[in-house]
C-alpha cells in the first residue's frame, strides 16, 4: 500500500520554532519525499506467440534472469501462384515505353485479372522487362523487340497472340493501344468491342447513356479495349510472371521517320508559341498574318469568340482552352481573372497593350505599353526583312 500524506504533519515540518507572533514556515526545507515505485520490479518479459513480448507480473524478478531471449519468427513470403498454360485465357498487351508501366497499363492489367478469375492465367506482353508483373498479376512475362513502326509493332504482337493461341486480347484504349487493337482485328476478323469500361466472364461493357443506367454489353469480344481510369487497381496475390521467349515474327523492312508537327498548325493545347488577339485588336487580318509569319497557333479572348470575330475553339481561359505554351503573346487582352487562369501554366508571357495597369501587363514577363496594331506592323516589317 502507498502511505498516504499528512498534510498537517508535512505543513508542521517547515514551521520555524523561538519566533514571536505570527507564526512562520521555512518552505525552503526539504519535504519527506514519496518513496517511487519502480513499476519493472514484479513484471517479467517472456516471448509470446509469434515472436511477440508479452508481461507476466506473477513470477518472481529472478525468473528475468532465466527467461529465454525472444527469438524473431522469420518472416515469409507468399508462394506466387502457379497456373499451366491450358489456363491461360486473356493476352494484355501493353504501350510501348521505356519506363514502369503506365497507370492506364496497370488498369489493363487488373481488368484481366479479374477477367481470367481465380482459376485462368494472364499473359503480359511488353516492350521492355517489367519486374512487378507478377505482383500485378500477370502470369506470364513476354518481351518483345521494341518497334517503331505501328505496322511492325503488330506483326510482332499478332505472332506472340498466335503462340498462345488465347481466346481474348486486352489493350489500353489508348494511341498505340487502340491502332494495334484495330489492326488485330482487321486482320482477323474477331470481334472487336472498343472503349470498354468493365470486363468479365459476363461479357465486355460500356455506359451508352449516361446518368440513365443504359448500358451496352457485348458477349464474346476476342479483342477489347480498355477505357481509361474505368478500373480499380487493387493488390493482388502474387503470381508467378514466368519469363516466355517470344517466337521471331516475319521480318519486314519499314523505314520510318519521326516528322515535327507544321508551325502553327498544332492544337491550341499542345502548342508551344500561341499568339492571341484581345478586344483591342481592330484588324484580325493582320493578327491572322502576324501568327502565320511567327509561326504561332491562333487564339482569342472570349469576347471576340462571343463577338463571333474568331472561332469558338481558340478561345483561351479557363471557360475555354487552358495553355502550357512555352511563350504566349497577348495582343489587346487587358487580362480577365478567367483568362489569366487559362495562361497560369504559360512560362513567357508577352503583352502589348495601351494600358500601364493593365492585370496582362502586370502578368507579363516582358510588357509593350503601346497601340497593338501598330506593334503589329512593325513586327511583320522585322519579320520580311528577315530581322
Amino acid at each position: 500500500m502507498r502511505p498516504r500524506r499528512d498534510p498537517r504533519t508535512e505543513r508542521e515540518a517547515h514551521r520555524l520554532v523561538g519566533e514571536p507572533g505570527r507564526p512562520r514556515f521555512d518552505w525552503a526545507a526539504a519535504a519527506p519525499k514519496r518513496p517511487r515505485r519502480d513499476p519493472r520490479r514484479d513484471t517479467v518479459l517472456l516471448p509470446g506467440p509469434a515472436g511477440r513480448l508479452r508481461l507476466d507480473r506473477s513470477l518472481a524478478p529472478a525468473a528475468a534472469a532465466i527467461a529465454p531471449a525472444p527469438t524473431p519468427s522469420p518472416v515469409r513470403e507468399p508462394e506466387p501462384i502457379r497456373v499451366e498454360d491450358a489456363a491461360l485465357r486473356v493476352l494484355v498487351v501493353v504501350d510501348p515505353g521505356e519506363d514502369e508501366l503506365t497507370p492506364h497499363d496497370r488498369q489493363c492489367l487488373a481488368a484481366a485479372r479479374r477477367w481470367a478469375g481465380p482459376a485462368g492465367g494472364v499473359v503480359l506482353v511488353a516492350d521492355r522487362p517489367v519486374a512487378e508483373a507478377g505482383s500485378l498479376g500477370a502470369d506470364r512475362l513476354v518481351v518483345i523487340a521494341p518497334e517503331d513502326h505501328p505496322a511492325s509493332r503488330f506483326e510482332r504482337v499478332l505472332a506472340v497472340w498466335d503462340q498462345f493461341a488465347l481466346p481474348h486480347i486486352l489493350c489500353p484504349e489508348s494511341e498505340a493501344g487502340g491502332d494495334l487493337a484495330r489492326r488485330l482485328a482487321a486482320r482477323t476478323g474477331r470481334l472487336f468491342f472498343a472503349g470498354a469500361e468493365a470486363v468479365s466472364a459476363d461479357g465486355s461493357m460500356v455506359r451508352a447513356v449516361r446518368g440513365r443506367g443504359v448500358d451496352q454489353i457485348v458477349h464474346g469480344a476476342a479483342i477489347v479495349t480498355l477505357a481509361k481510369n474505368m478500373i480499380a487497381v487493387k493488390p493482388e496475390a502474387p503470381r508467378e510472371a514466368r519469363p516466355i521467349a517470344a517466337e521471331p515474327a516475319p521480318v519486314v523492312s519499314r523505314e520510318t521517320r519521326r516528322l515535327a508537327a507544321a508551325r502553327g498548325s498544332q492544337p491550341l493545347a499542345e502548342a508551344e508559341f500561341v499568339a492571341a488577339a484581345g478586344n483591342g485588336v481592330a484588324d484580325l487580318a493582320l493578327f491572322r498574318a502576324l501568327a502565320e509569319a511567327l509561326g504561332a497557333t491562333p487564339g482569342a479572348s472570349r469576347m471576340l469568340c462571343d463577338a463571333g470575330l474568331m472561332p469558338r475553339e481558340t478561345q483561351v481561359g479557363a471557360s475555354g482552352t487552358v495553355l502550357m505554351a512555352d511563350c504566349y503573346l497577348a495582343l489587346g487582352i487587358a487580362g480577365a481573372p478567367q483568362h489569366l487562369q487559362g495562361i497560369a501554366g504559360c512560362r513567357n508571357v508577352v503583352a502589348v497593350n495601351t494600358d500601364l495597369h493593365a492585370a496582362m501587363v502586370e502578368r507579363a514577363s516582358l510588357a509593350v505599353v503601346a497601340d497593338a496594331g501598330p506593334v503589329m506592323r512593325a513586327m511583320l516589317d522585322l519579320l520580311a526583312r528577315g530581322e
